[in-house]
């Protein structure tokens, strides 16, 4: 009898250390799992960042950056009055063609309304244009976004600050 109770002894104890052993595997396979979840989320919050600044990454002229940084700026928080895209249009034809500024203009406006911020937009093509514009352009990129802020429409709470992360982003020098 000695020797059953010791055989059942041996199996309950096998039995209680397999249990114990699936329990680990099954909580070291949740905790895999879970840091895959967490690598795959992070990727595709890299991905998704990506996807939302491609509008602007597509960019490789300086006169659809300018649109784009024009229409971002004059929409900032606000819907882009006609007065404000009259404005645009009107500076950009100064700049090159009729036909050109229209095709830049409605990328800025479709590319400026893809990404949620203005700072995203002058962050993102201001160093671009700061190495493609002289110093006179830039000058003249200021004052073009000074004009069409000031031009009719709602009133933009953020425009001084935009202007002014717009001069720091080209290369002007703000005093």
């Amino acid at each position: 009898m000695h020797i059953v109770v010791m055989v059942l002894g041996v199996v309950a104890g096998l039995g209680f250390w397999w249990y114990r052993m699936r329990a680990a595997g099954d909580a070291a396979s949740e905790i895999i799992d879970a840091a895959g979840r967490m690598r795959g989320s992070m990727r595709r919050k890299r991905i998704r960042s990506q996807a939302e600044l491609s509008p602007l990454t597509a960019i490789n002229d300086p006169i659809v950056a300018a649109a784009t940084l024009l229409a971002s700026i004059a929409s900032d928080d606000v819907a882009l009055s006609p007065q404000r895209e009259a404005a645009i249009r009107e500076e950009l034809s100064g700049l090159t063609e009729a036909d050109r500024a229209d095709e830049a203009l409605v990328y800025g406006q479709w590319a400026s309304g893809q990404i949620d911020e203005a700072g995203t937009v002058i962050d993102k093509l201001g160093p671009f244009l700061a190495t493609r514009l002289n110093e006179a352009e830039k000058h003249g990129l200021v004052d073009i976004a000074r004009t069409v802020v000031a031009a009719d429409g709602p009133p933009l709470l953020t425009a001084s600050h935009r202007l002014r992360r717009l001069t720091q982003k080209i290369g002007l020098e703000v005093h």
